[in-house]
């Protein structure tokens, strides 16, 4: 896949000391068909009433937004990128709770609160949560990787959070990641003494065993890379396997008295991972898929495992609104161990490095953050 076209000319810094201080024009790396990303000089974006202008300081890299881009799966031209912090470059008339240099994390589908999914809290599959509402210019996509985004009305009014002073923006960007993870956890409903299988430790295979752990339960953790394993141990796991060398099933069902986990989260997406987490849990289990969000995957499984066996299986996608201060205070508080998940900072110029590490991660690579403002190597 190509990712990345060098641009034309010398990239200057855009960014003032004086955050009011707008450039006409910035800099983002637009998807251009075809698995394509380019830096561009495009538009600075101009609001409107009830918005906001972002100044974008920092952005992680996103396993779905890295599969629009690999597989094409939206219309060109677009600028991804939605787990972006950065300052108040500007404010719309009418806004009041915010003011021109504020630090803020901003979340990029917020729901109506008012339709059948928002009344049974299913928020994910409400229309106007699908709909984005935060754009760098094309098509909303989200927009944090570029300089400066827009973020409108809806979402100023109720998916804005505040950076308190000391937490950098790299950490911020983990406010929308957790809040998904939080989701996902509540939902499991996960009790004391629980025996907790996490299969696949990347960022969000991490988080879960954080927020497992902090429910006080007992966590394994799977993953076949060995140095993922050892961070797993220091974000909360009792027990670490790696699933190519050991028969995770046995051992599950050796430390349960033979039943199997109470509660198998599935944060990997490989061939035959949804099989074993069938097999490595007890009748009347949990299994949460999470990392299942491709329309062409198919899982085979037993009907009896489902039925006989009376074990739910259910799926979680996207974040909470309900969750949305829950998830910011722990990842700004310092209660979760969340600076172990960043491993690599990188200026905008660089965003093809740092997609092509996040497809293809290696031994000691974890979140990637892309710094739009920063210009040094």
């Amino acid at each position: 896949m190509s990712v990345y076209r060098e641009p034309w000319g010398t990239f200057l810094p855009t960014a003032d000391s004086d955050v009011s201080v707008i450039p006409p024009t910035m800099h983002a790396a637009v998807y251009r068909g075809n698995g394509t990303i380019s830096v561009d000089e495009i538009p600075t974006p101009q609001i409107g009433p009830g918005e906001l202008l972002i100044r974008v300081e920092a952005c992680g890299i996103c396993h779905t937004d890295l599969k629009k881009i690999e597989h094409d799966l939206l219309t060109p031209p677009r600028v991804f990128g939605h787990e972006t912090a950065g300052i108040v470059a500007a404010v719309g008339e009418g806004v009041s709770k915010f003011a021109i240099g504020d630090r803020v994390v901003a979340f990029h589908h917020i729901p109506c609160l008012e339709c059948f999914y928002c009344r049974r809290k299913n928020y994910a599959q409400c229309a106007v949560y699908k709909k984005v509402g935060i754009t760098a210019g094309f098509e909303p996509a989200g927009g944090g990787f570029a300089q400066y985004v827009r973020v409108m009305p809806w979402i100023v009014e109720r998916g804005v959070e505040k950076i308190p002073d000391g937490v950098s923006f790299e950490r911020a960007t983990l406010v929308e990641p957790l809040n998904t993870c939080l989701k996902a956890v509540v939902q499991c409903n996960l009790q004391p003494e629980e025996f907790v299988v996490v299969m696949g430790q990347g960022p969000i295979g991490l988080m879960f065993t954080m927020l497992a752990h902090r429910t006080g339960a007992r966590v394994a953790a799977t993953d076949t890379i060995a140095e993922r394993r050892a961070v797993s141990s220091r974000c909360g796991a009792d027990l670490t396997w790696d699933p190519l060398t050991t028969d995770v099933p046995a051992e599950v069902k050796a430390l349960t008295e033979g039943r199997g986990a109470d509660c198998v989260i599935v944060a990997a997406s490989v061939p035959g991972i949804v099989q074993q987490a069938l097999a490595c849990s007890r009748p009347g289990s949990r299994i949460l898929l999470f990392a299942q969000t491709s329309a062409t995957e198919r899982i085979e499984a037993s009907g009896a495992d489902i039925c006989v066996g009376e074990r739910i299986l259910f799926g979680c996608y996207s974040a909470s609104i309900d969750l949305q201060r829950e998830s910011a205070d722990l990842v700004f508080g310092g209660e979760l161990p969340v600076e172990e998940l960043i491993t690599h900072s990188l200026p905008l110029v660089k965003i093809r490095s740092g997609i092509d590490l996040a497809l293809h991660p290696g031994p000691k690579s974890l979140k990637i953050i892309v710094q739009p403002q920063r210009w040094s190597q």
